[in-house]
């Protein structure tokens, strides 16, 4: 089962300095329907104008992943870290029992993200951070950027049971990703326009899949998609 979620239907607010679209619940954006997708509880689409962004705040018990789309966001936190990360970056932060942070764009233009929110398998551990460059020119197919799936060997790690990849694909590319039996994704072009087993989603739209084994994509023109794969 594949769901569309167009980028048209999502909620979200223009604050001026932040343009946030929400593919799920979140603020003062509230839909029953829209709650989360298995362990994948935030999916928030932001535009940071340059030099804004979130000034310190708190979070507990969640794993935080940020996906640097254009631009680059500058990370604090009460650990001490501090890091920039850029266009085609992932940076993760588990938040634990608690950590507060801020993330700016100190860039001369605006920043896109994707934050993106899953639910952990335990709670009450110590916090971290951590942030990883990804060249984009160096995917092929899938490439898994973050998880938490045991047999996963890689360095951004997250406390739940779930991966997430990307892929660049060129107009006319295929690339295949197989999901486990019973788990759940959710995929979004941050760019171009794709079909999806027969479904076509274009740039910033949500594809919510469920009961599907094999996942194929293929790029009507050229294409950045990111997929979190959730139990």
């Amino acid at each position: 089962m594949l769901q569309l979620r167009p980028f048209k239907s999502l909620g979200g607010a223009d604050h001026g300095w932040l343009n946030a679209h929400h593919h799920f619940s979140f603020a003062s954006y509230y839909d029953e329907s829209r709650m989360n997708w298995g362990q994948l509880r935030v999916w928030n689409d932001d535009v940071i104008e340059a030099g804004t962004g979130f000034p310190r705040h708190p979070h507990r018990d969640m794993e935080i992943i940020t996906y640097v789309r254009e631009g680059a966001i500058t990370h604090e936190d009460s650990l001490g870290n501090r890091g920039r990360t850029e266009a085609g970056d992932v940076q993760v932060m588990s938040a634990g029992t608690g950590v507060a942070h801020s993330e700016y764009n100190l860039e001369s233009k605006e920043t896109r993200i994707f934050q993106i929110w899953i639910m952990p398998d335990e709670v009450g551990a110590p916090p971290s951070w951590g942030a990883k460059p990804f060249p984009k020119g160096d995917r092929e197919g899938f490439v898994t950027l973050a998880s938490g799936k045991a047999d996963d060997d890689i360095e951004l790690r997250i406390r739940a049971n779930a991966r997430l990849v990307a892929a660049n694909l060129k107009a006319g590319e295929t690339a295949e990703y197989v999901l486990d039996a019973g788990r759940r994704a959710y995929l979004v072009p941050a760019t171009g326009v794709i079909e999806i087993n027969g479904l076509r989603a274009e740039a910033r739209d949500g594809v919510a899949v469920e009961d599907e084994r094999v996942l194929r994509v293929t790029a009507i023109e050229d294409s950045e998609i990111v997929l979190v794969d959730v139990a």
